[in-house]
């Protein structure tokens, strides 16, 4: 594990802690921390709060979750080292109703459309989340999109969390879907983000070379581990100091879950705003301090390489301003 390294830019796939091998189906391994901790509050935290746990107890009652390959029931206690499977049944599937919310469109033709996500928008809908999201902006406004990823997130071959702004590229159709998958598995698509962070980095550029894993101790959260974690590359530079801020610019290699984040606590520099992962006090945002500012990579049909750059959010420029004027 490194931090900090400029000179070392390789990456590798590593096994998921969380695994989505088909559609509707997740694996966990449970540790010592989940010990006695009731198999339906586990499963409600490993999906993030996206279904109820009275959904979840219904699954386990049709056998559709299983540990070390057995049905249990809801008050069943885990054991560290536990196998869980869940395999959701078709039947729960959310069904997604188009709805007519504005999108900041940046490109859009028959293979792809780039839009401009505001902050506070979840990106697809889940069950117990099935309306406001990008998806369901995205039906209403393009009508088809491609259907590899399931029901629940037609078109998205990439996410950035609900609090974080930017762009963002969906697939109109499957042809597209699997080439810029493909970009994305090589690392070739540009995702380049601007940070607040608490601080003076002691670094005008680095590298934050460090595996990330789901967390221990909280599980909706992610933390750098050698335990479960994926391969996790982030880029930094600094494009201006405030003394007590720094404003960066980020380059994905990788793109793990709240990787950048992570990266940002882990060396000490937590992202303003961040609810999860930031600091208490100082300056106040609602959400952490991240755009997605440049989105580039081949378009899947023609070949030709696109590029965009989004401005930053208009709360994200004022809180910069008041920083150049202390």
């Amino acid at each position: 594990m490194r931090n900090l390294d400029q000179s070392d830019h390789s990456a590798s796939v590593d096994k998921p802690l969380l695994s989505e091998d088909n559609a509707g189906l997740y694996e966990w391994t449970a540790d010592a921390k989940d010990a006695k901790q009731r198999i339906d509050k586990y499963i409600v935290e490993g999906l993030e709060e996206q279904v109820s746990r009275s959904q979840i107890q219904l699954w386990i009652d049709g056998g559709h979750v299983t540990v070390n390959g057995k049905p249990v029931k809801a008050n069943y206690k885990l054991a560290a080292g536990d196998e869980v499977v869940v395999q959701i049944p078709e039947t729960s599937a959310v069904e997604i109703v188009p709805e007519d919310i504005p999108l900041d469109v940046y490109y859009e033709d028959s293979d792809v459309i780039v839009v401009n996500k505001p902050r506070g928008m979840v990106v697809h809908p889940a069950p117990g989340h099935a309306s406001g999201t990008l998806v369901n902006a995205l039906m209403f406004h393009c009508k088809d999109l491609s259907g590899i990823n399931g029901e629940l997130r037609p078109g998205i071959v990439h996410r950035i969390d609900k609090d974080t702004s930017g762009l963002l590229m969906a697939a109109k159709n499957d042809l597209a879907h699997a080439s810029l998958a493909a970009q994305l598995k090589d690392h070739s698509v540009t995702r380049k983000y601007f940070a607040l962070v608490h601080g003076n980095l002691s670094h005008d550029q680095g590298t934050v070379d460090a595996p990330i894993g789901r967390d221990s101790a909280d599980r909706k959260m992610f933390t750098v581990t050698e335990k479960n974690s994926k391969h996790a590359v982030t880029h930094f530079q600094v494009v201006e100091r405030f003394g007590d801020y720094t404003l960066l610019e980020l380059k994905l290699e990788t793109g793990r879950t709240h990787q950048i984040r992570v990266h940002m606590k882990f060396i000490g520099h937590p992202l303003v705003g961040d609810p999860m992962y930031g600091k208490s006090k100082g300056i106040k945002m609602d959400g952490q301090a991240l755009h997605a500012a440049v989105l580039g990579f081949v378009h899947p049909r023609s070949g030709e390489q696109l590029e965009f750059a989004a401005p930053m959010p208009e709360d994200m420029e004022q809180l910069l301003v008041q920083l150049r004027g202390r």
